[in-house]
């Protein structure tokens, strides 16, 4: 039990005497199916065939194997269907682009255009129109806008809630086995139960919905902060009454099997910039996010996280005050990301959950010492009186060199 213990001491705050560690926990914490191939046969285990447990962004399942090779301290649990609406389960071969034959769900069913894409349907439905699209260069999926001409006298809040329900008795059954089943690993648990995700752009296209109605096009769902608050206001409260709702259920189901609930991957930041105001933020978001958190902390002993890329160090107290225990990733190359200044500032109030590696340019473009040297250094940093998860930023992409994924397990691990 000793991977738990460190994980429940860090996110409490407590220092301990190793790096906790997480590979492939959540959708924003995961490794590209091809790398999580490459990491298979550089450690001497048996070539198979890799699950794709992400479709969109392609990640590949960490399996018991790689969690005791690659030192992981929490595992993940995700809901039944994935975000195209497919079911996880029957999982039957597939040769991407690339040339590597991977495992998808029975549902994962696709066609290709004119140019030779790949195009993926919502619910394997292959009657309706595409909603994903990945190049014949590419490595996952982009999103397909599938949304109708906005007539704003018609404009109804229940159009961009078709996608949240309430929990029926087989969601509750579901998620009561699956915290179970993953509390036995001896690690801590992430429960990625969602529908608690307020605003996050990767979900607005309706992904796993046939047709689509409201607003669902990224530049006008951003554009209404400004254009039609109102309207988003009353999606907010009504899926967050729904969140609620669920979150009991959730709690009834899992309990203490549950150690931190993955809230949302709403990004607020660019590279450079926030893509909104702080009074925007404190405004539009805040409210339903805080409604969320202050009810997980008043019920249940779960810890709270949320994502968002870029540079978001003016909101770093706001999602303190929106009652946020954990923020991820920590893109220490965008704007104002000082890992020192992060830690000394917020590093008491918040759990940093990766930040340990930077993705954009020494892991895929360094040599294996630079990537080591990096490593320690973030590490000492980070991991100075408790309060953090390795974790890259973001997830491992594609074409990363196997030798810098390795020489980064290894930093960490002499550490």
């Amino acid at each position: 039990m000793r991977s738990k213990e460190l994980f429940i001491k860090t996110i409490q705050h407590e220092e301990t005497d190793r790096v906790v560690v997480d590979y492939g926990s959540t959708s924003v914490t995961g490794i590209h199916v091809l790398v999580v191939e490459k990491l298979r046969r550089h450690y001497g285990l048996e070539q198979k065939s890799v699950k794709v447990i992400e479709p969109y962004q392609m990640l590949g399942e960490i399996d018991d194997e790689l969690i005791e090779i690659l030192g992981v301290d929490v595992v993940g649990i995700g809901p039944p269907n994935n975000m195209f609406g497919h079911p996880q389960e029957n999982w039957k071969p597939f040769k991407t682009f690339w040339g590597q034959d991977v495992l998808v769900p029975q549902q994962f069913n696709t066609s290709s255009d004119k140019e030779g894409n790949l195009l993926i349907h919502p619910g394997g439905d292959l009657s309706v129109p595409p909603s994903a699209k990945m190049p014949v260069r590419g490595y996952f999926f982009d999103a397909i806008e599938r949304q109708h001409p906005v007539d704003e006298s018609r404009l109804n809040p229940d159009d961009n809630l078709e996608e949240f329900g309430v929990w029926t008795e087989n969601d509750y059954n579901y998620w009561a086995a699956q915290s179970s089943a993953a509390a036995k690993k001896g690690r801590g648990v992430v429960a990625n139960f969602g529908g608690t995700a307020i605003g996050d752009i990767a979900l607005v296209p309706g992904l796993n919905l046939n047709d689509p109605k409201g607003i669902r096009a990224v530049a006008d769902w951003y554009m209404s902060a400004l254009m039609r608050p109102d309207y988003l206001h009353q999606v907010f409260e009504r899926q967050t009454d729904i969140a609620l709702r669920n979150l009991e259920k959730a709690h009834q189901a899992t309990g203490s099997n549950v150690d931190v609930v993955f809230i949302c991957g709403t990004d607020f930041g660019t590279q450079d910039s926030t893509f909104c105001s702080l009074e925007t933020y404190n405004e539009l978001y805040a409210p339903y996010y805080k409604k969320m958190n202050d009810w997980i902390h008043q019920h249940t002993g779960w810890k709270t996280f949320k994502h968002s890329c870029g540079a978001v160090e003016p909101f770093m107290q706001a999602f303190i005050d929106s009652g946020f225990d954990i923020i991820n990733p920590l893109q220490i190359n965008a704007k104002g990301m000082d890992p020192i200044a992060l830690k000394e500032k917020y590093g008491n109030h918040l759990v940093f959950w990766g930040g340990g590696a930077d993705t954009q340019k020494v892991l895929p473009f360094g040599d294996p010492g630079q990537v080591r040297d990096h490593v320690k250094r973030q590490c000492e940093v980070f991991n100075k009186n408790g309060g953090f998860v390795f974790n890259t930023v973001h997830n491992i992409q594609a074409n990363v060199p196997i030798e810098n994924v390795a020489a980064m397990v290894e930093a960490v691990r002499e550490l």
